[in-house]
């Protein structure tokens, strides 16, 4: 993974992030305020002996420490000071290694008994050191404690650190956080970006097309011609045209994804309509005959169409529909009929495909999705070429892996991907071309048109009549 995709990963996935790092801080707070806290009084005394000649040895030195943790000490000290016999006493010391000096640690929950029994510690161990120091015993002597450093009164507790433990909670917290991201994005199995495209094919990206923003319709280049989608558009018709020099004269592509909702057909209509903006002659056929749907997105009659034709009902000429302003013309799919594969792979159908290549510049089909059903290759074979769109919302890999396979299988040849509904932001152009939300928009209101003129439609003969 490299740092760019990993820090897009990072900001793809910050929510999860930011819980992982909240909810490890919360816990490390709440195990904090739950713990006794403890507090600590220091004091550091000197060592003596009243016997003539005799000096404290770092045995007798050894020896006091380990008597400071003992009953010896500590149950006088309770005694003393009025403490239940059971309270517990943590005394700790350390001596110094060039001076009989003993620094005396008292730790205890309650600020006020630290610090006393660090004041009682020193006199009593002068009261009973003496015992404890066979030479200086036999020599009559005992041992002088006198105070360099007077015990501090504890303010703040030294355990547990409610500061540090936060810290090291969301420092903990974000490594988790990060982990699980990785995690997360190693098992997702949904197309997010271009390189998850570029790894299940080699063909190129045509185009990223943004995400509509909530309000907008489908009609990107109807209704926001100088948006960054718009832009988008035109840019795969421009990439398209390359990939039209090697189709051998067939001006025509087929749009279709790897399964449904993807955009297939909002990408073919503005495609379609991009197409048009440049001069060309343009005919989207709507060949999806099991869920038609751009007659409905585009608010024309659907009544008549591709298979109205294909049945010998009408000709091409009384069924296409032109949108206004443009030179675009629509063909509906018409009724849905009840074997939409054996209507697509017959021979009416291959006939009307090359009077419709002959007649436009361009044709640009909208098929059914290439898992499902066998419609797309049927329909890759009369043109072109195939254009695959694939969702970066709702397009998986094991999906989109799986129609190129299809599609190999039967040396169908994708002309290339479009990444659809992509993140604003995240599309190829932006600023570069001055396209943002700031630039000017010159929308157009998209008129709806007239409703087509009813086709003359005429009775097949028995002979040649549709049947299932």
């Amino acid at each position: 993974m490299q740092v760019r995709e990993f820090l897009t990963m990072l900001a793809r996935r910050w929510k999860l992030i930011v819980a992982c790092v909240l909810l490890v801080t919360a816990a490390a707070a709440v195990a904090t305020m739950q713990q006794t806290p403890v507090y600590e009084s220091k004091t550091r005394v000197f060592l003596a002996s009243d016997a003539q000649g005799y000096l404290i040895s770092s045995a007798d030195l050894g020896t006091f420490v380990e008597l400071l943790g003992s009953p010896v000490i500590q149950d006088p000290v309770r005694a003393k000071l009025g403490l239940d016999a059971g309270t517990p006493l943590n005394i700790a010391g350390s001596v110094s290694d060039n001076a009989p000096i003993l620094d005396i640690l008292v730790r205890s929950a309650n600020p006020q008994v630290a610090y006393a029994v660090a004041n009682e510690v020193g006199p009593q161990l002068e009261s009973i050191g003496g015992q404890y120091a066979p030479l200086l015993a036999a020599a009559g002597g005992s041992v002088k404690v006198t105070a360099l450093v007077p015990p501090t009164m504890p303010g703040e507790p030294i355990s547990p650190n409610l500061r540090n433990n936060i810290a090291l909670g969301a420092a903990i917290g974000l490594a988790l956080g990060v982990g699980v991201a990785l995690l997360v994005h190693f098992l997702d199995t949904r197309i997010r970006t271009g390189n998850d495209v570029e790894a299940l094919t080699d063909r190129p990206i045509l185009a990223t097309l943004p995400r509509a923003r909530a309000g907008e319709t489908g009609m990107i280049m109807e209704d926001s011609p100088h948006s960054i989608a718009a832009e988008e558009y035109r840019r795969l018709r421009t990439n398209l045209q390359f990939v039209d020099v090697t189709t051998g004269g067939k001006h025509s592509f087929v749009v279709t994804s790897a399964m449904p909702s993807e955009g297939k057909t909002t990408t073919a209509v503005n495609l379609a309509r991009a197409y048009a903006d440049s001069g060309a002659r343009v005919l989207l056929v709507d060949a999806d005959l099991r869920n038609p749907s751009v007659a409905r997105m585009l608010g024309l009659e659907g009544s008549v169409g591709l298979t109205t034709v294909l049945l010998g009902q009408a000709r091409l000429a009384d069924i296409v529909q032109p949108w206004p302003d443009s030179d675009l013309d629509v063909l509906p799919a018409g009724p849905v009929p009840p074997n939409p594969s054996e209507l697509l792979g017959s021979e009416a159908t291959a006939s009307l495909f090359d009077q419709m290549l002959d007649a436009y510049d361009m044709v640009i089909v909208d098929s059914p999705p290439v898992n499902p059903v066998i419609d797309a290759v049927l329909l890759g074979r009369l043109t072109g070429g195939l254009l695959l769109v694939v969702s970066a919302q709702r397009g998986r890999k094991r999906e989109v892996s799986a129609a190129l396979k299809s599609l190999d299988t039967v040396d169908q040849e994708v002309a290339g991907v479009a990444l659809n509904m992509v993140p604003q932001g995240e599309s190829s152009y932006g600023t570069y071309y001055g396209y943002g939300d700031n630039a000017k928009r010159t929308s157009r209101r998209r008129r709806r048109p007239a409703k087509a003129k009813p086709a003359t439609v005429r009775e097949p003969e028995p002979a040649r009549r549709y049947t299932g």
